[in-house]
């Protein structure tokens, strides 16, 4: 897949289904090529590595009432042209 303008995407977090964020990959406050050359400078940067970088507004207290994922939750963030990836948020043992 070749993504010539990654800046032209959308970004969807929805939690147990339900959408709590949507956003322009455009709005952005830290462009993606310069999060990546800064992050590569730590560990080497493998295929299939995920890089996550923080949320746009409308999850946690930031929401009113306030939201917070839970054991149980699935999370999944989409990003239009690329993909989904989801998590089950499970307690830490």
């Amino acid at each position: 897949m070749s993504l010539t303008n990654p800046y032209v995407q959308e970004l969807t977090t929805r939690l147990n289904g339900e959408q709590v964020q949507h956003t322009s990959i455009a709005a952005m406050d830290h462009k993606i090529d310069k999060q990546i050359e800064y992050l590569s400078t730590v560990p080497t940067l493998r295929p299939g590595d995920v890089i996550s970088t923080g949320t746009p507004g409308g999850v946690g207290a930031r929401r009113e009432p306030p939201l917070w994922m839970k054991p149980g939750d699935t999370v999944s963030v989409e990003i239009t042209g690329i993909g989904i990836i989801e998590n089950k948020i499970e307690q830490e043992s």
